[in-house]
């Protein structure tokens, strides 16, 4: 009993109180119940307003000052995208009947709503999908969303919905992408395209998968174009992309699957490192481009445990006490939200110097994809399993475990 109180209370929009930061509940529930208040607390400004039809109007910009003018043509399809990409596995979940679900419908409807608001050319927020280059970005990360829940964003839109949303998509072709992780995006579109029943283009999914095997660069990570780089894109785009691709495109055409094996074994080798760079107190490195996207760093890692696909011996309960340690250290930083309950730049709190010239409120909503487990219901082990501590914890603790070892 004690233990749905403090789901439905946070649920709500009520903390789960008393647990002091980095530290694994022991109720396993009110781990969810964090994560989905942590969920509303992301989505409800960004549905609500882009529902409504003011988004434009309400969202904050916030950016380097000389940057406004620019970063206010892209940030608010930044923010719907990735945000969607994020909680749509959850917004997709079956659920049993109860406050959960009612949540979940309640955004589910929004998220249809918002979808419309974005795509109608009538519409105050009629959103830019293909003037300048970022919105191909966040074409991608649309297309990864309807991917992820293509009952309830896709097939359950209306029909005048699902061709603006298409001719949307289909616009960001005018983008030409540059030799890096952007051919992802296009990949992602063209992918998600075939899915909607729509013509697709094998040629942006052919160049993207065929250039990522060139810049594979060994134990599980890419470079980002033929150099390495030390950040984490290979979580926040490279990865997940790839795996997205080409389980998406799967039932659409073989032509690629021969690489599947070859991408999953890296994605899962990458999770296992992931999953190491958590400190026992939950925090990580703060190293290398687009930091300010907080948790989001985390996107492989939570893909993997929605498609239960974490590398040996990693357990779904380590993984989801690691990054709830993640999530309280990072999102509950003072400073990490406005008054309005809107994202604000950096990393730990409110670090606006932290952010490069692309980043803006919008970039910021990549943290979601942290939530991707979510999508797997309450019992499921990733939730049902007792708190396990993480690898960081137990090897800091003094306790023995086997040596780690390259791909």
């Amino acid at each position: 009993m004690t233990n749905r109180r403090t789901l439905l209370k946070t649920i709500a929009g009520l903390s789960a109180a008393g647990v002091a930061p980095g530290t694994p509940q022991p109720i396993v529930e009110s781990d969810r119940a964090y994560w989905l208040n942590l969920l509303k607390k992301l989505a409800e400004p960004v549905l609500v307003n882009l529902a409504r039809g003011t988004l434009r109007r309400n969202m904050p910009v916030e950016c380097a000052p000389e940057n406004e003018a620019e970063r206010r043509k892209f940030s608010h399809l930044e923010a719907i995208a990735r945000l969607l990409a994020g909680i749509a596995p959850w917004i997709e979940a079956p659920l049993a009947a109860g406050a959960e679900r009612e949540l979940q419908q309640r955004y589910r409807a929004l998220a249809r709503e918002a979808i419309r608001s974005a795509t109608d050319p009538q519409s105050p927020d009629f959103l830019n999908f293909s003037e300048g280059g970022q919105p191909l970005v966040d074409c991608g990360f649309l297309a990864q969303a309807l991917l992820r829940a293509p009952g309830e964003l896709w097939k359950n839109l209306d029909r005048a919905v699902q061709k603006n949303l298409a001719a949307a998509l289909s616009s960001s072709r005018a983008i030409i992408p540059a030799d890096s992780n952007w051919l992802l995006f296009s990949a992602m579109v063209e992918t998600a395209l075939a899915m909607m029943g729509e013509p697709w283009h094998s040629t942006p999914i052919d160049y993207a998968i065929r250039k990522h095997q060139d810049w594979y660069m060994g134990d599980g990570l890419y470079g980002d174009g033929p150099h390495f780089h030390a950040d984490y894109y290979n979580s926040f785009v490279i990865q997940p992309m790839l795996l997205d691709t080409l389980h998406g495109i799967g039932p659409y055409s073989d032509r690629w699957q021969g690489s599947l094996p070859d991408v999953q074994a890296r994605a899962r080798r990458y999770a296992a490192i992931e999953e190491r760079l958590i400190a026992p107190d939950g925090t990580f490195p703060a190293v290398g481009r687009s930091i300010t996207y907080r948790c989001g760093a985390f996107h492989l890692l939570a893909l993997m445990a929605l498609r239960h696909e974490l590398p040996e011996p990693l357990t779904g309960a380590q993984v989801r006490c690691a990054l709830t340690a993640v999530m309280r250290r990072l999102m509950e930083a003072p400073g990490t939200f406005d008054a309005g309950g809107w994202l604000r730049i950096g990393f730990c709190g409110h670090q606006p110097g932290l952010g490069e010239r692309y980043i803006s409120t919008g970039s910021l909503y990549l943290c979601s994809t942290a939530l991707l487990p979510l999508g797997l219901g309450p019992a499921d082990e990733f939730w049902a399993e007792p708190a396990q501590d993480w690898t960081s914890r137990r090897i800091w603790s003094g306790r023995d475990m086997p040596a780690d070892h390259a791909l």
